[in-house]
């Protein structure tokens, strides 16, 4: 069973209180029990992931679906789980605090929100409204009493605004708002990460890697990055093993077609029953 959700925000939390940690990204209950097998201490949702899994875009799930999506997550694992948020599944901050805890009453660890609009004419909220966005997340955490992480994001490097200052002067907004912990996915050169652990210090960094990156889990905790995660990679990865076996079936090349495949023993033994 779960832990309860409480002690999993309890466990959660002392990730970040020191060293490096990797919180990898599944999109349903195989990838989530496949990630704890191999002794990962946390993960995470990632929106894109479960998208792709339900045949639609990264963005289009509604919150209804996101949150039958993190109580099926939470449940397949022992372990805990942050929930990629998005923006909250609401244009004002009241909506955004009702969703918020919503998303708590599922049992997750953790969860973040972004400072993304969704146009893509007008991208990012301004600092003033992000800011208070993020102030009623943080007030529906605290009201729910489990001790939920809250990541402040700073989405400028996705959605075409790859402005440094701008990013850092949203994350040290969004540290003083409330948020534990500070994520500007995009960033990737040991200088900008160097300058975004100094500005929001001492709350702790995520750091996504969803690509090859000449950076090690070693290079990067000497940065003081607390946590990274790979966002949809996984899921891009799985995806891309499929495809090409697909494209080989569909061509009859059945010589090649499976040579990368697991076992169904592998399988079976992987999602035996718990005890």
């Amino acid at each position: 069973m779960p832990p309860a959700p409480a002690d999993a925000c309890a466990a959660f939390r002392a990730l970040h209180e020191q060293d490096c940690f990797i919180l990898p990204n599944p999109w349903d209950v195989g990838s989530a029990r496949f990630l704890q097998s191999l002794g990962f201490k946390a993960l995470a949702t990632t929106s894109s992931g479960m998208a792709w899994s339900q045949g639609q875009r990264d963005g289009a799930a509604t919150l209804e679906s996101v949150l039958a999506h993190l109580r099926t997550m939470v449940a397949a694992t022992d372990l805990p789980l942050n929930a990629d948020f998005e923006n909250g599944y609401a244009a004002d901050a009241d909506g955004v605090a009702r969703n918020v805890r919503l998303a708590v009453d599922t049992g997750i660890a953790g969860l973040s929100i972004e400072d993304s609009t969704g146009n893509p004419a007008d991208p990012l909220f301004p600092i003033d409204v992000a800011v208070t966005r993020l102030q009623a997340a943080r007030r529906a955490i605290d009201a729910a009493g489990t001790g939920a992480l809250l990541v402040g994001r700073a989405e400028n490097f996705i959605v075409g605004r790859p402005d440094l200052d701008d990013a850092i002067a949203r994350l040290q907004a969004y540290a003083e708002a409330g948020a534990d912990c500070l994520y500007a996915p995009g960033i990737r050169t040991r200088e900008q990460i160097a300058a975004v652990v100094a500005a929001v210090a001492p709350k702790p960094v995520n750091l996504l890697v969803g690509s090859a990156s000449e950076l090690n889990l070693q290079d990067i905790a000497a940065l003081g990055v607390r946590r990274i995660s790979v966002g949809g990679a996984l899921a891009r990865a799985a995806w891309a093993g499929f495809m090409q076996a697909a494209q080989a079936v569909a061509q009859g090349r059945f010589d090649t077609a499976f040579a990368q495949a697991a076992t169904g023993s592998q399988l079976n033994t992987l999602f035996a029953p718990r005890p």
